[in-house]
């Protein structure tokens, strides 16, 4: 068999096979989790609900006082409180439980569910009784309470803001404690927790921090190439434990560890939840689920050293929470030394799922298509640059790609003539064309090393377009308005015109959103095909005819911003390969090669 036939063969498997790890995959298996959950569920005990009051209420062995109960709606958890302090800015609104004195109110102004303006704002945190409960709380240890239930005290008329502050206080045991609590123009606050001791002896202080997650979060997918669930930077290691393996095997898949510096929290695809101690003290951390598999509750925490406050004396710490989405410049700004403006949180971009083993070429993707939005303020414009980028550094490679492949074509009637001189003798024909490619100096599998090694690219800019919030409903041209979600339109409904959805339809509509970008890149890979030698065999030209309608079956799920990356690359590829064919004394024949190109007959004297 034709070697350049076998390698096509292998990159569609490769594709189909990639579309079943991370399209078909995560689908079937987020529905066999959801019908093993639901009868996990059908045969759950009041006894399990028991359960879960307890562990959670348990903080590092020490023992709380709070219960769970059953789930409320979201307007009846956040009237439940003893009282809130509201949270207004530019960027966040929201509220301070006073029960606990925990955050957990928090909507993201900025960012939509979906591009429509009228929909609602991403909801970020949720009190701990919403079916969905999502809070952040910081606090001490004291004789072995952590008090997670304590009314906590606030001047009358406090509203969070940019420029106003707000101090929660609290008594226990001859023990005044305070929080300050402040916010930047972005999404961290800043808390100041101030102990005084009023008692006669002196008192044993543990700071903890935990970030709360009841429940799986609404709308999770699961995906294969995403991690969604607690995760930290915990000294210099990134850890991260993903909701649903967390919540079937608690036991094995917790994390306990220590380290100086660092952040522990619970993420989602764009949005962080996160606790961030100073980075100068060792914290002890926990990543785990402290429910049980139909009910799960996870957690992520850290406790730090313990402190002796003698009697008559006070101490201050300040540590942070992060809510909001993960903008890499947000969070790298983050990063910085205190001294160049930055907190010096060690690793925070690392909240992004860069990849473990692509982590350095996703990296120097975004970098670039961050750089040009950034500078164009049009992210399809720089995926567009970015290809010209790719192109040009691979260029010289490329080249001799297309050389081989140029000298292939301009040696088709030569390795015809081998066929029709050895049409029953294989292994003569294949010594005499072997002879023939080292006589004119090429490899017949150089015109595939393009193709080849565009694969990493392709699948690290797939990476890019899915994890970060920068490409999320970022708008191109015309009908594109999110670049990380696939074309809008599709054939089957002629591209709006009928009114129904046919991606809607059971088991094939993944397959039938071919929007005009799919199409479009199918038309341009055609083309190309038709530049290549023409296979000899007609079994193999039928496959080769049949690859870009394939692709285009394939690709139409995909991200847009992907499909527009491969169709501009297939459309440079059409340009710099006619180039070289020219270079190298080959006519392209389109009458040839397309039959609606060939000129018409004149007609004869007579007709």
């Amino acid at each position: 068999m034709d070697r350049n036939l076998i390698l096509a063969i292998a990159l569609s498997m490769g594709v189909l096979l990639f579309w079943d790890i991370f399209i078909s995959g995560p689908q079937r298996e987020a529905l066999r989790e959801a019908q093993e959950t639901a009868q996990a569920e059908a045969e759950a005990t009041p006894a399990a609900q028991s359960d879960i009051d307890t562990a959670e209420a348990d903080f590092a062995g020490l023992t709380g006082q709070e219960e769970a109960g059953a789930a409320v709606s979201l307007d009846e958890a956040l009237a439940k409180s003893s009282g809130r302090v509201p949270i207004r800015t530019d960027t966040l609104e929201g509220s301070i439980n006073l029960t606990g004195g925990r955050i957990d109110d928090l909507v993201l102004t900025q960012y939509r569910e979906t591009i429509d303006e009228d929909s609602a704002n991403i909801r970020l945190l949720n009190p701990r009784s919403a079916e969905h409960g999502h809070y952040v709380q910081l606090g001490w240890v004291a004789d072995g309470d952590a008090a997670q239930s304590a009314i906590w005290t606030a001047t009358s008329g406090a509203e969070l803001t940019i420029d106003t502050p707000v101090t929660l206080t609290r008594r226990q045991d001859g023990l005044v404690f305070e929080k300050t609590i402040s916010i930047d123009d972005q999404y961290m606050f800043k808390v100041d927790q101030t102990v005084r001791n009023e008692g006669a002896e002196a008192a044993a202080l543990t700071p903890y921090a935990l970030v709360i997650q009841r429940n799986f979060p609404e709308g999770l997918k699961g995906w294969a190439i995403l991690h969604e669930g607690p995760i930290g930077v915990i000294g210099k290691v990134l850890f991260e434990r993903k909701y649903k393996p967390l919540a079937k095997k608690p036991a094995q898949k917790k994390v306990e560890e220590s380290g100086v510096g660092g952040w522990v929290g619970i993420t989602n695809k764009y949005w962080l939840a996160a606790v961030v101690p100073p980075q100068d003290e060792e914290m002890k951390s926990t990543l785990d689920n402290i429910g049980v598999e139909n009910e799960p509750r996870f957690r992520a925490t850290y406790s730090l050293p313990q402190r002796e406050l003698p009697a008559n004396d006070s101490l201050t710490l300040t540590s942070y929470i992060f809510g909001g989405p993960k903008v890499v410049d947000i969070l790298r700004g983050y990063e910085k030394p205190v001294e160049e403006g930055g907190l010096g949180v060690r690793d925070f971009d690392k909240a992004v799922d860069w990849g473990r083993f692509e982590y350095l070429l996703t990296h120097l993707i975004f970098n670039i298509l961050n750089f040009f939005g950034d500078l164009i303020g049009n992210f399809g414009v720089a995926i567009l640059l970015l290809t010209l980028l790719v192109k040009a550094v691979l260029f010289p490679i490329a080249n001799k790609g297309f050389e081989s492949m140029a000298k292939m074509k301009k040696l088709q009637p030569e390795i015809e003539g081998l066929r029709k001189q050895y049409p029953d003798d294989k292994m003569k024909m294949q010594q005499e064309m072997m002879a023939l490619y080292k006589k004119e100096k090429m490899n017949p599998m150089a015109g595939c090393i393009p193709i080849l090694i565009q694969m990493p690219i392709f699948f690290a800019l797939y990476k890019t377009l899915f994890v970060t919030i920068e490409m999320r409903q970022a708008p191109f041209i015309l009908w594109i308005k999110d670049l990380s979600a696939p074309d809008p339109t599709t054939i089957f409904n002629i591209f709006g015109l009928l009114p129904f959805d046919p991606t809607a339809a059971p088991v094939v509509g993944a397959f039938l959103g071919i929007g005009v970008l799919p199409l479009l890149m199918g038309v341009a890979m055609w083309f190309q095909t038709k530049l290549n030698p023409p296979p000899a065999d007609p079994v193999q030209a039928q496959v080769f005819a049949m690859l870009p309608f394939v692709f285009v079956f394939i690709f139409a799920p995909f991200a847009a911003g992907l499909v527009l990356y491969w169709f501009w690359n297939t459309f440079l590829g059409i340009l710099q390969q006619m180039l070289i064919m020219k270079k190298n004394g080959v006519e392209v024949d389109w009458g040839e090669r397309l039959p609606f190109m060939k000129p018409k007959k004149s007609p004869a004297p007579g007709e």
